[in-house]
């Protein structure tokens, strides 16, 4: 990785991981990644058209077609699929439904790995995600692992999820989160654990600020080296 710095931060699904890589990447001047966006782009993509996910053939030539990007616009990172804006309708169920299924395919880890990878060979990066400390970036040299409350995280996601998808309810969210826990931390393709190395962030009591405030102090000693 040269002398560009990487700050890799993994956990579970509704800790925060976006909102606090968001947040250290633009006060560090950093470029944010969101490698969960990668994935969920990648399910939708499978959802349009109808990709079999035991069909490893049809895998393979759908992921030669599928072209993902990041831009900047108003402070934020967007993604686009093939050129098309997709940051809202891969947030939608359907896509939360499918994602830890389609983020469990080899052949998917290994095409979404390399793309990440070549992001962080020349810049430095904000990247968060599930195995970024673990298969992507193994020499990071700052991970942080995120966890929190189950219950804490069913009321941010449902909060996050209820104005664009009214008839959900909290008890189908948390029944979500548990089923992607599940498949998460279980599934044979780079599963969900914490690095050795990796320092945990319980955010179940943390404001933004303060979990801010604390990745920074992690960052922060190492910026003289770049």
């Amino acid at each position: 990785m040269g002398n560009n710095i990487v700050v890799a931060i993994d956990g579970y699904s509704s800790c925060g991981k976006s909102t606090l890589a968001k947040a250290l990447a633009k006060k560090l001047h950093f470029i944010y990644v969101d490698s969960g966006a990668m994935y969920r782009a990648v399910a939708l993509y499978f959802l349009r058209n109808n990709i079999d996910l035991t069909n490893h053939q049809q895998i393979a030539e759908a992921l030669k077609n599928i072209h993902l990007n990041f831009h900047s616009r108003d402070y934020h990172t967007h993604i686009t699929l093939n050129d098309e804006e997709v940051s809202d309708e891969i947030r939608q169920m359907p896509v939360s439904e499918l994602v830890s299924s389609v983020s469990a395919i080899r052949e998917v880890r290994h095409e979404m790995v390399k793309q990440q990878q070549r992001m962080g060979k020349s810049k430095n990066i904000v990247m968060d995600g599930r195995d970024i400390g673990t298969a992507v970036f193994p020499d990071a040299p700052v991970k942080i692992f995120m966890t929190a409350d189950p219950k804490i995280r069913a009321e941010r996601r449902y909060k996050e999820l209820h104005p664009n998808n009214p008839d959900i309810t909290l008890e189908d969210v948390f029944e979500n989160l548990a089923h992607r826990d599940y498949q998460d931390t279980t599934r044979a393709e780079s599963p969900l654990v914490r690095a050795e190395d990796a320092i945990i962030l319980d955010n179940t009591d943390l404001t933004p600020d303060e979990q801010l405030l604390f990745a920074l102090s992690k960052v922060e000693p190492l910026l003289d080296t770049i």
